[in-house]
């Protein structure tokens, strides 16, 4: 399972040079892991009302070019693995028809307690995902 989402870049995205600054598409990653997370059902309030707090623990992101202004970008977003500890989403924005790939990344994401500790493994709430993900936990 995946999702994708489409997002115009506005001047305010853009930096001194009329490209999109680099921390703008942490954003948008961040729009893809969230929308994700909702279609499987796991929305960020109710998991932190239930003490699951998911904080990024690691990411890699590779700038292959630059988005411009006007721009129409696509933000695809899927799970790459999932374990007992962790979870793994690999995610591309590329230009509206998907033919140039802007970014390519991947994001760990963990389980911790609102007080700061780690999850032993990731919560039941976790298992749909899992099933519907089509990954084999490891």
């Amino acid at each position: 399972m995946e999702h994708a989402f489409r997002q115009k870049v506005f001047y305010s995205d853009t930096d001194a040079y009329g490209v999109v600054w680099h921390g703008n598409y942490l954003r948008w990653l961040e729009m893809g892991r969230v929308y994700l997370c909702e279609k499987f059902g796991l929305y960020l309030k109710e998991l932190e009302n239930q003490d699951i707090v998911m904080p990024v623990r690691e990411m890699n992101i590779k700038y292959k070019i630059s988005a411009k202004l006007d721009d129409i970008i696509t933000v695809r977003t899927k799970i790459a693995d999932i374990t007992k500890a962790y979870i793994v989403f690999h995610q591309i924005i590329a230009d509206e028809n998907e033919e140039k790939t802007y970014i390519d990344a991947t994001f760990k994401v963990v389980a911790i307690h609102k007080d700061g500790t780690l999850y032993r493994s990731l919560p039941e709430q976790f298992e749909k995902m899992v099933k519907k993900s089509a990954l084999a936990p490891v």
